[in-house]
């Protein structure tokens, strides 16, 4: 298998930058060792106007059999014969892509201590590959590179004989790739579509190919006409991998676009068109009255409780007062789809050292979060069934206790001001309830009492006459003079949480 990145410089800017860019000296030729054989980097040509280096990776088709522990013995006779008398050693292939990622680690990551700038800019670049498997074509092969930014993509059927042109074209086409851009991005493109246009993985697609894709194909992936069927071949047809990626990515797309937030996505109304006078998503709305309560409170270091995607946490560090912000969510998904927004790989280390994302239950105590200015649970506390309340109760006011906390939830009262709902529903299939005016303050007036703070109330987004306002939030303060502790009811259910939880597992222990 064989791969050549070629650029072009000036004196200023030498071509052979991009030995700096690749981590591997011009001068030498290297040799690593996969575990499918030996890949090389050399450098065909080496100097300031122009400069190429080549990946050639020798693929030992022994060592493939026996690491697929005799899969495809039996049958019929040439089965067996199949596995040893391939295509492997010559076409760019999954086998490929894994070479790139562990060749070309720090290059695929963007990271360039030595040359920062060159790193996060575009490079005038040259990418071939001599023997690419296409099934689906030349014309698939357009399909998947074009709308990526090239300037010109080349894909040259190769004929399966040269010496007898009717017999037509093989299924292999050569592929040229050039145009101005970042030499991380055009690995990445590379790492995903290479087993695209080949159908075909050669290791066990585990549920962690799903972040690799996200990781690969942010920025791009999202927004590919085609992002079904490379989603799809990436991930060997598997639906549910499939399915996981692409509701993935559309939350991505969604996050991304103008006119729709991910943080509306957890009400099923479409919430930044219900009317014409309210162009502004309701979940816009709902972070401003947030940095409006953290602002009027003081608050630096900040605590986003069920963080989500990001949203919260990406406007917080837009403001230079606050300091310190941990988002935490139960989800890892979440957590990495956050990562991904706020861009943590590429983040300077003044800034990087403002945020942390943290995995947690916020039903559960955590000493790590106490010592905050303020806590924030936006649209959260809905997504609990109510017997749980309690123990978010206490983790938060009772153990936690930071100076500040907001808390926003629903209003179900101005549900019937949205027509595409229907009557009795709640705005989301994971809401366990959604609470009116009354519920919520009677709720917050009693948790304030328990936990020695006062509470007031802000309405969110246009605030009805009748029906008051689309989202409720409650503002807690801790009195001054409020002895740390908790209520007995939240701790209580906390405490036997914890049992339930300790006898649940000692029973799968001893099953096990």
């Amino acid at each position: 298998m064989f791969l050549t990145i070629g650029t072009t410089g000036t004196p200023e800017r030498p071509a052979t930058d991009l030995g700096f860019l690749l981590h591997k000296h011009p001068d030498k030729a290297q040799a690593f060792s996969t575990s499918h054989g030996s890949a090389h980097v050399f450098y065909p040509e080496a100097s300031a106007e122009r400069c190429t280096a080549a990946l050639l990776l020798e693929v030992d088709p022994v060592a493939l059999v026996r690491r697929g522990k005799g899969k495809g013995r039996g049958g019929a006779p040439d089965a067996a014969l199949a596995q040893y008398v391939n295509d492997r050693p010559y076409a760019a292939s999954s086998l490929l892509s894994v070479a790139i990622a562990a060749v070309f680690k720090s290059a695929l990551g963007g990271v360039c201590r030595a040359m920062p700038e060159r790193a996060e800019n575009p490079l005038p670049l040259r990418i071939e590959v001599p023997a690419l498997p296409a099934r689906g074509g030349a014309e698939l092969v357009r399909k998947l590179f074009t709308p990526l930014g090239w300037e010109r993509v080349e894909a040259t059927a190769v004929p399966l004989d040269e010496q007898f042109p009717a017999w037509g074209d093989s299924r292999y086409v050569q592929l040229v790739l050039e145009g101005e851009m970042r030499l991380a991005d055009a690995l990445r493109q590379l790492y995903i579509l290479l087993p695209v246009l080949d159908d075909a993985k050669h290791y066990w697609v585990a549920p962690d190919e799903v972040d690799k894709l996200l990781r690969a194909g942010e920025g791009w992936l999202a927004e590919h006409p085609e992002r079904p069927l490379i989603t799809r071949r990436y991930l060997s047809h598997r639906w549910g991998l499939t399915r996981q990626a692409d509701q993935a990515l559309e939350l991505v797309r969604l996050a991304e676009s103008d006119d729709l937030d991910v943080g509306s996505v957890d009400n099923a109304v479409d919430e930044s068109t219900d009317t014409e006078e309210k162009p502004v998503p309701l979940a816009e709305h709902r972070r401003t009255a947030i940095l409006d309560a953290l602002r009027a409170a003081g608050a630096s270091r900040v605590l986003d409780l069920g963080c989500g995607q990001g949203q919260l946490v990406q406007a917080l560090l837009k403001d230079v007062r606050f300091t310190e912000i941990v988002g935490v969510d139960v989800s890892m998904r979440a957590l990495t789809i956050a990562s991904r927004r706020l861009k943590l790989d590429r983040m300077g280390e003044r800034q990087a050292g403002r945020v942390t994302l943290r995995q947690g239950s916020l039903t559960y105590t955590d000493k790590a979060l106490t010592g905050y200015d303020a806590a924030v649970l936006s649209e959260v506390i809905e997504h609990l069934d109510l017997p749980r309340l309690p123990a978010l109760e206490y983790a938060v006011f009772g153990a936690a206790r930071p100076g500040t906390v907001v808390v926003t939830t629903p209003n179900v009262e101005y549900n019937v001001r949205w027509e595409t709902l229907p009557a009795g529903h709640v705005r989301h299939g994971d809401h366990r309830f959604e609470w009116t005016r009354g519920e919520f303050r009677e709720w917050a007036e009693q948790v304030a009492a328990r936990h020695g703070y006062t509470v007031r109330y802000v309405p969110v987004g246009e605030d009805d006459p009748e029906v008051g306002p689309p989202t409720q939030m409650a503002v807690f303060s801790r009195s001054a003079d409020a002895a740390p502790g908790a209520g007995s009811a939240g701790r209580k259910t906390h405490d036997a949480e914890n049992r339930t939880t300790e006898k649940t597992g000692k029973k799968e222990a001893e099953a096990a």
